[in-house]
This record gives C-alpha cells, sequence and structure tokens, in this order.
C-alpha cells in the first residue's frame, strides 16, 4: 500500500464515515473470545506491516502527541547528552492532565525523510502506536477506532477484520 497526502486525507474522511459503523462492530467485538480477537488483530497487524511502510507517512509523528513519562524523558535526555530538565524545558510542555507532550507537533525529532532522530530511544508511547499488536486488544478498541483516523495501517487492519469469521 503507497502511502500518499491525497491517502492520508481520504483516511480522516473515510475514518468518520464508518465510525458509527465500526463502533458497532467493536461492541461485538467486545463480547467475543478474547484470545481469538488478539490473535485475529496480532496476525492482521503482521499481514499489513507486510505492505506499509511507516516511513512513507509519518502522519502519527505529525498529528499526535504522545504521552512522555519520566523514564522516557531520562532515556531521551542520555541519548541526546543533555539534563532532563534541559529536554523538558526545550522539547515538553504539560497538557490538561498534567501530563508531558511535546512543545510542538510535529514531533520535534521527526526529519523530513520521516526517520525519527532518537528513535532507538523513543518514548514508550512511540513504541506501541499503533497499538494492534498488544494483548487484550478488547481493552483498546476505544483507541483503535480513533486510531483508524490517523494510521492507514490500523484502518486497514480493522477493515480486514471485519472479515475474519471470530
Amino acid at each position: 500500500m503507497k502511502i500518499t497526502p491525497q491517502l492520508l486525507d481520504a483516511l480522516q474522511l473515510q475514518a468518520a464515515k464508518k465510525k458509527k459503523e465500526n463502533s458497532t462492530f467493536f461492541r461485538q467485538l467486545s463480547g467475543r473470545d478474547p484470545g481469538k480477537v488478539d490473535d485475529a488483530f496480532h496476525r492482521l497487524h503482521e499481514e499489513v506491516f507486510e505492505e506499509v511502510n511507516c516511513l512513507d507517512c509519518g502522519n502519527c509523528c505529525r498529528s499526535l502527541g504522545p504521552r512522555i513519562t519520566d523514564a522516557d524523558i531520562r532515556r531521551v535526555s542520555s541519548a541526546l547528552k543533555i539534563k532532563p530538565s534541559e529536554l523538558t524545558a526545550k522539547y515538553l510542555r504539560l497538557d490538561e492532565d498534567q501530563d508531558y507532550v511535546f512543545r510542538t507537533m510535529p514531533c520535534p525529532f521527526l526529519g523530513e525523510d520521516n526517520y525519527c532522530k532518537i528513535y532507538e530511544n523513543r518514548p514508550r508511547a512511540c513504541r506501541d502506536y499503533p497499538h494492534t499488536d498488544r494483548r487484550r486488544m478488547q481493552q483498546v478498541l476505544n483507541i483503535t477506532l480513533k486510531n483508524m483516523e490517523t494510521c492507514p495501517a490500523v484502518f486497514e487492519i480493522v477493515e480486514r477484520l471485519k472479515n475474519v469469521k471470530l
């Protein structure tokens, strides 16, 4: 799947059009066997990410502000060889929930080529995104619904999941 600006523009519209349908589908998934739901998501995650190159997209890094933990601050500041207080002052702010997030978006560590300048030391929220390969998927279906607006791979995983007998 080739990621283009046009595809990303259409993705948000498609996700909005299918929000009610997908909400209903996810309510149905909530009542299914958790192991089977996880297995299906994980298989489709692997399948779709064989076709999707995140470096063609970078939409998550342009539009989503991950929560940055104290452990993330220590790890990133160490990798950048700066003090945690300097990292915090230069790149982070407290949001309405009193969580650290990036001061600006797109992510200040996203290169023009969509490579992450701190990839090996990126925040945990970035490592875990888009959450379609985690255990207990039924607990994050609301996040998955939201991520369909941002990530073409998540959108495709959910569309394919609708054709899986669980």
